[in-house]
């Protein structure tokens, strides 16, 4: 092969400790992987080393599908762009007044700032009615001058938020076009292109939260073109969308938003593909990196899609998303002993700069990953990452005795750290319960699927606190969320609503706006110039009783030139509700408020075979000494073992450990782990 000509697919994934990076070769039937460290100040610096250091030739590359962080950390560090929002008279409030909810359950306070202040909110006079009826037409030269005043204020995006716009969108364009004749730039948003939908609030927040993104996710895009281009490589850059599929950089500059929960969709998009193959269509996700866990339920294959999510309190984005729980107990989680004479651990993380306080740069307060090191889980000379070259163990038992030994009286270090890795493991497994348990669903009929840094470490736990059927570590689980990059389908969700009782739905008019979303959805799709090897259109309608608030998603069957059938809706809205609430309400209407299409072009699927351990290897030829680890209160000699060495079929008994360069897997004892045709490494029961 010509290694000048461009063939190779990489998949990036920047979290907030490493930039993880998966490059496939399909045609030669390689894959390789690369983890460096994360750089905060300026992230595409990170994106471009771990390209070199997975691919070597930029120029070789054909494909870079990224999972970013940069929307959803500039929203939860509040740092994006100084934004404005043009609005209807009388509503500059709906951003601050929200659902009037507030953060805690108890407690006289609810204070909230939104990320748009009051001064930065101006309203003009229109009035769209819900019927779509337009009242009172807008003034195109009131929303320049209100253009005008935001410019003084200093905002550099804006979002126009009319009431009722989703009924009609007439007064939102005319205003759009007025102020892109005075606005400076591109960063502006009209609400009806983001979430035409009913409910003004979660529309208002979403628009805003999109203008307030556009211009840090701009810039960091601009900068990744760069960097590519000055390397002189060819590659066509596609963004891992929250709803798990991928867009093209010139819609994730339009629409920043739906790049909330980038990264971790594309670990749920890879862990339901290798769970699939291996014969587990029901898993539960674990991502665990270096600041968060993330955790997200996979059953018969398919990830649970939520219709909106909040990225922090008050933040709330109307946007398809892959259902993800996220607690901060990452492995950089610091461990602290609060005022009631608590061990807490997280939300606060050391990151990765300066990092747990075994990298030496500067941290003093033990961190979940420190805590592992002393326990031996850890190999101090083989630290993931790059990093370093060696991890301080003496700094990292002294900061667990300074910080959590002393203050709770416990005798050793190792007490101290196995009490933190308790406390961790007890939030894992609460958010593991949320997904699972308290929707319904038995642990004992679903695999857990640990990945990221840390993940594997804790698998052994996780199985036995949460009574979980077994666990599944992928062959490369520190670059899971980097592998989804890689095999993400293309995806173009559209919304309208409807407001219509069934009894008087015009099915016509149904069939017509379907074929029409479709027809939409199927030209951006394919005109983004990825190979596909299909296409789908997925069909759903919200629908409630009437009287409700919550609505219940209800797929339905609308196959091209086939009619909408009302029964078969009727039949579907039973069905799904009657699974979500376990009864149904005799005698009341049906009411159909939204129609979701979600055009979804299939990416050729990544091989898993090419993973495969390499034929002629021995477990024998794999294992690497012993080292003592402290588990259950006690130290056990574990063997120590190159685990990408091991063979198909090999079976591991705890204690052991099984290192590779991108993660660390602990074998407790009582465990077995197993390695199956696609190097899984499968953690049960030992019989």
């Amino acid at each position: 092969m010509n290694t000048n000509t461009p063939h190779l697919i990489a998949g990036v994934d920047v979290g907030g400790t490493f930039t993880d990076v998966f490059v496939l070769d399909e045609a030669a039937g390689t894959a390789c992987v690369a983890k460096v460290p994360s750089t905060p100040a300026n992230q595409a610096v990170g994106f471009l080393s771990g390209l070199e250091a997975g691919a070597g030739d930029l120029t070789a590359l054909s494909t870079v599908v990224h999972g970013t962080t940069v929307g959803t950390n500039a929203l939860l560090e509040r740092k994006g762009a100084v934004t404005g929002v043009i609005t209807t008279s009388g509503f500059r409030d709906v951003l601050e007044m929200r659902r009037r909810d507030r953060p805690q359950t108890w407690g006289l306070w609810g204070q909230f700032v939104p990320i748009v202040p009051r001064d930065r909110r101006l309203d003009v006079a229109e009035r769209t009615l819900a019927d779509g009826t337009v009242r009172q037409v807008v003034d195109p030269e009131e929303v320049k001058a209100a253009a005008r005043r935001l410019q003084e204020l200093g905002c550099e995006a804006v979002a126009i938020v009319f009431i009722n716009a989703y009924a009609n969108v007439e007064n939102e364009r005319a205003a759009l076009e007025a102020l892109r004749s005075v606005w400076p730039n591109d960063y502006v948003t009209a609400s009806h292109q983001i979430v035409p939908e009913i409910r003004e609030f979660e529309r208002s927040s979403t628009a805003a939260l999109n203008a307030y993104l556009q211009p840090p996710v701009g810039r960091y895009l601009a900068r990744l073109e760069q960097a590519l281009g000055e390397a002189k490589s060819p590659a066509q850059v596609l963004i891992v969308q929250s709803n798990g599929g991928v867009m093209s950089l010139d819609t994730a500059r339009k629409v920043p938003i739906r790049t909330a929960l980038s990264g971790p969709a594309a670990g749920v998009t890879a862990a339901a593909h290798i769970g699939s193959v291996a014969g587990y269509p029901n898993l539960i996700t674990c991502d665990m990196g270096g600041t968060s866990f993330d955790v997200s339920l996979v059953v018969e294959g398919e990830s649970a899609l939520a219709a909106q999510t909040s990225i922090d309190f008050g933040l709330v984005v109307r946007s398809p998303m892959i259902e993800i729980i996220t607690i901060g107990a990452g492995g950089g989680s610091i461990a602290r002993v609060d005022a009631g004479g608590l061990l807490q651990v997280g939300p606060e993380s050391a990151g990765s700069d300066p990092g747990p306080v075994c990298y030496g740069l500067g941290n003093t307060r033990p961190t979940v990953t420190d805590a592992n090191l002393v326990l031996g889980r850890i190999n101090a000379d083989r630290p993931i990452g790059g990093k370093l070259d060696r991890l301080d163990v003496a700094a990292a038992r002294q900061a667990i005795t300074d910080h959590v030994a002393i203050p709770l009286g416990l005798e050793t270090p190792e007490a101290a750290a196995e009490a933190i890795i308790r406390v961790a493991n007890a939030k894992m497994a609460g958010a593991i319960r949320v997904v699972s348990i308290e929707r319904g669903h038995d642990p004992k009929e679903f695999v857990a699927v640990p990945f990221g840094g840390g993940g594997s470490l804790h698998a052994g736990a996780l199985i036995r606190e949460v009574g979980l059927k077994k666990a599944l570590v992928p062959r490369y689980p520190g670059v899971t969320s980097a592998l989804g990059c890689t095999i993400a389908d293309l995806r173009q969700d559209f919304v309208e609503t409807w407001n219509v009782l069934l009894d008087d739905l015009d099915a016509d008019a149904l069939r017509s706006a379907i074929d029409r979303l479709d027809g939409e959805g199927t030209k951006t799709v394919k005109g983004a110039g990825v190979t596909l090897e299909g296409m789908e259109t997925v069909v759903e309608l919200d629908m409630l009783y009437v009287g409700q608030t919550h609505t219940v998603a209800v797929p339905i069957q609308a196959a091209k030139g086939q009619a909408v059938d009302k029964e078969a809706v009727r039949a579907a809205f039973e069905a799904a509700y009657s699974s979500t609430y376990g009864r149904l309400l005799k005698g009341i209407p049906m009411r159909i408020l939204n129609l979701r299409v979600a055009v979804v072009g299939k990416r050729p699927r990544f091989d898993l075979s090419l993973l495969a351990p390499e034929p002629g290897t021995t477990v024998e030829g794999a294992i690497r000494g012993t080292r003592d680890v402290y588990v259950d209160g006690a130290w056990h000699e574990a063997t120590i073992v190159d685990r990408l060495a091991l063979p198909a079929g090999a079976e591991i008994r705890g204690p052991a450990v099984l290192e590779q360069s991108d993660t660390t897997i602990l074998i407790e004892p009582g465990l077995v782990g197993e390695v199956d045709t696609y190097g899984n490494v499968l953690i049960g029961e030992a019989s």
